[in-house]
C-alpha cells in the first residue's frame, strides 16, 4: 500500500514517524512551502519537512494544490491512499484520486467539534472528555464517514499544550490501527451521526480569545487554559495588552465590580462576573517577558491599589 502523507505542524510528526516505524510505504510527503519567520525573516521549514528530511523521503511543497503541476506529481507517485494530518483543505480531484481514498486524523470525537481548533474549544467549553477520529475526506469539511475513534479523559489541570501533546500521540496510534485494518479489510466506515454535532471549533482570532470579565470565574479559567500556551487569552492593563497563561479558581468572593484587579504580596486576583475572584499565576504584559504573579506585583502594582481591566 503506497501512502502519500500530507501535514505541516508538530502535531503531524508522530503520525509520520509511526508510519515509518511500522514499515508502511510512504512514497512522498506534502507540506507547506518554506516561509520567512521571526525578526530576521530567516527561512523557516515546517516540522513535517524536517522530519521527512531525516528519513530521506521525497518532499513536495506546492503553493497551490489546484494546479495541474501538483496533480501530475500526484499521478507520478500514484498513492493507494492519502493520509492527512493537520494540513490544508484539499481539492476534490486530489482527495478523490487514491483508490482507497483520503483519510484525515482529527483531534476530536467527530462529529462534535468540527473545525480548525478542536483542542482549544473542548477546554474552553469545559469538556471532560475528547479524543481523536480517523475519517474519509469528503466535500464538506470534517463530515466524511468515520473509520475509528479513541477517547481520552481531560484532567482539570490540563491546558491546551498538554492536551495537544496527548492527542498527538493518541492520534498516531489510531492512525496505525486504522491503516492496518484497511490493509486487512477489517474496517467499515460509518456515517457521522449529526445529532452528536453540538459544538463548532472555529479558528482562533483576537476577538474570540479576549477575556470578558463579566463571565464566571470557571468560564474565564477554562478560556485561559484552553488558549495556553498559544495563542493565549488576553485582556488590557493600563492600555497595554496583557496575556494570561495560568489561573486558578478560588473560594474568595468580592464586592468589587467585575474586571477589578487587586493583589497581596504573592497573589493577583481579578473579580469575575459572578463576584468570584480568579487567581492569576502567570502573565505577560506587552513588551515584557512572561513572569510569575509575584514578579508582576513587584514590578507593576502598588500596595493596596485597585486596578480596572
Amino acid at each position: 500500500m503506497k501512502i502519500m502523507f500530507m501535514g505541516t505542524p508538530l502535531f503531524a510528526v508522530p503520525s509520520l514517524k509511526a508510519l515509518i516505524n511500522h514499515h508502511f510505504n510512504v512514497v512522498a510527503v506534502v507540506t507547506a512551502p518554506d516561509k520567512p519567520a521571526g525578526r530576521g525573516l530567516k527561512i523557516s521549514e515546517s516540522e513535517i519537512k524536517k522530519c521527512a528530511q531525516q528519513y530521506s523521503l521525497p518532499i513536495l511543497q506546492p503553493f497551490n494544490l489546484k494546479t495541474d503541476e501538483f496533480y501530475e506529481q500526484l499521478m507520478f507517485y500514484n498513492p493507494d491512499i492519502i493520509v492527512v494530518v493537520a494540513f490544508r483543505m484539499l481539492p476534490e480531484r486530489i482527495w478523490s484520486f487514491p483508490r482507497l481514498g483520503t483519510i484525515n486524523l482529527h483531534a476530536s470525537l467527530l462529529p462534535d467539534y468540527r473545525g480548525a481548533a478542536p483542542i482549544n474549544w473542548v477546554l474552553i467549553n469545559g469538556e471532560t472528555q475528547t479524543g481523536v477520529t480517523t475519517f474519509l475526506i469528503e466535500k464538506e469539511i470534517d463530515t466524511g464517514k468515520i473509520l475509528l475513534q479513541k477517547a481520552i479523559n481531560i484532567p482539570p489541570d490540563w491546558n491546551a499544550g498538554k492536551l495537544h501533546d496527548e492527542l498527538m500521540y493518541l492520534g498516531a496510534d489510531l492512525l496505525i490501527e486504522t491503516l492496518k485494518k484497511i490493509q486487512n479489510h477489517e474496517i467499515h466506515p460509518i456515517q457521522q451521526d449529526i445529532t452528536l454535532y453540538k459544538h463548532h471549533a472555529p479558528k482562533l482570532t483576537p476577538e474570540n480569545t479576549q477575556i470578558h470579565w463579566n463571565l464566571s470565574d470557571i468560564q474565564i479559567h477554562n478560556l485561559i487554559r484552553g488558549l495556553s500556551p498559544h495563542p493565549t487569552a488576553w485582556t488590557t492593563f493600563q492600555n497595554k495588552k496583557l496575556k494570561i497563561f495560568h489561573s486558578n479558581t478560588t473560594d474568595l468572593s468580592s464586592e468589587y465590580p467585575y474586571g477589578t484587579l487587586f493583589a497581596n504580596n504573592k497573589n493577583i486576583y481579578v473579580v469575575c462576573g459572578n463576584q468570584k475572584a480568579l487567581a492569576i499565576q502567570e502573565l505577560q504584559l506587552e513588551g515584557k517577558s512572561k513572569m510569575q504573579a509575584s514578579d508582576f506585583i513587584n514590578g507593576h502594582l502598588k500596595n493596596n491599589k485597585i486596578y480596572h481591566l
